[in-house]
């Protein structure tokens, strides 16, 4: 996945913060992993689109040579030139265009649009106008977003965080909706992932009696547009 001299990216989700976000020690345990591969602390850049997020995730800022760095884009902003796929024209976070390697850790939530996210719809965290792209259960935005050269082919892993599961009221943290699933999911394949998700959150769904997500109004219908060749 990764070779010595590249920049890797570690693109968290810290959105729902300390209790929603991914499991800190996994994030190290994944530095640690990389170095062992041969990647240079300083060449590696654990992100997310906001400071504020990252800071109360629990992470902790760093720009130091030869160490691990962790900053979001809303510190260094987002290239002038915009990029365009399908429904999508964005700019993309400068973290995103100065990796080689992106390896993708979100998390199992719920999302009062989307009806889950994971992984696909954790690269709305690499751009400037994510809040342009969730209309109509933000099918086909989602698809189209991860055509987007750069992110195909620069986000090459996906490390999911499944310890803390969120089956209702996302995407931030509502512990009320909250269970423990205990589990990672690790794949190259995002539709696969995002599936089995969605998957585990209807489930968790139909235990509390809840209705499914397309009844809730927020079907999961970028599975399918993901999934076409």
């Amino acid at each position: 996945i990764v070779r010595p001299g590249q920049v890797v990216g570690l693109k968290v989700n810290s959105v729902g913060h300390r209790n929603l976000s991914p499991n800190v020690a996994m994030v190290e345990a994944i530095c640690e992993r990389l170095q062992q591969a041969g990647i240079k602390a300083g060449d590696i850049i654990v992100w997310d689109r906001a400071s504020r997020d990252l800071q109360a995730a629990g992470y902790n800022f760093s720009n130091a040579p030869g160490s691990v760095r962790c900053f979001a884009s809303d510190t260094v902003g987002y290239e002038d030139a915009p990029v365009s796929y399908g429904t999508v024209t964005t700019r993309l976070s400068k973290i995103l265009t100065q990796c080689d390697v992106v390896i993708n850790l979100p998390v199992l939530k719920n999302h009062d649009h989307a009806g889950v996210t994971m992984a696909l719809k954790n690269m709305y965290g690499v751009i400037n106008n994510p809040n342009t792209l969730h209309g109509t259960a933000c099918d086909p935005y989602i698809a189209d977003l991860n055509m987007i050269p750069q992110i195909r082919q620069k986000v090459r892993f996906v490390v999911g965080d499944m310890l803390t599961g969120l089956y209702d009221g996302g995407p931030g943290y509502r512990p009320e909706y909250t269970w423990n699933e205990d589990g990672l999911i690790v794949g190259e394949d995002w539709v696969a992932i995002d599936t089995i998700s969605a998957q585990l959150v209807e489930r968790k769904r139909a235990e509390k009696g809840l209705i499914t997500l397309a009844q809730k109004g927020t079907p999961t219908s970028f599975l399918a547009t993901g999934a076409d060749a």
